[in-house]
């Protein structure tokens, strides 16, 4: 799968959260042949749940994998992954992570490039978009799924 296809992808699961009320990041986990594992987006406001980001939301959604599988995947996600989602891709040794955006917020990726995961930051101006207004719609709501106080 071309990394286009993986944002455009995640942008959709990012769109059905906006659409939800909840917060517009999504993710996609694609195995080595280019097929979807697994899709999700951020729910924590939809469920009420302190843990389901958009990439905890994509590895629930493929279910059980082998090692193997996660071994060779790759991860696209329309923002930088958080300390949590990073947490996750390591602990799962996910070798590549393409990332929509880095402007509205910035994860930990230098700890993902630092353990050797393969981290690609594509700057597409929809994600950022999406982000950006989400954040300047409902900053409370941003500021509490990222940790931060208001």
């Amino acid at each position: 799968m071309a990394h286009l296809d993986g944002i455009l992808a995640a942008y959709a699961e990012a769109n059905k959260g906006y659409e939800e009320s909840g917060i517009p990041i999504g993710a996609v986990i694609v195995d080595r042949s280019g097929k979807i594992l697994g899709m999700g987006h951020n729910q924590r406001i939809q469920k009420s749940s302190p843990t389901l980001h958009a990439e905890i939301a994509a590895l629930e959604d493929a279910g059980r994998q082998r090692t193997e599988v996660y071994r060779t995947a790759t991860l696209y996600t329309t923002l930088s992954p958080c300390s949590m989602c990073t947490g996750a891709i390591l602990l799962y040794k996910i070798p590549r992570v393409v990332i929509g955006e880095n402007v509205n917020f910035k994860g930990d990726e230098d700890l993902l490039r630092a353990r050797g995961v393969e981290v690609t930051v594509v700057n597409n101006q929809d994600c950022k978009e999406l982000m950006r207004r989400f954040i300047e719609e409902r900053p409370e709501e941003w500021n509490e799924d990222i940790g931060e106080a208001a």
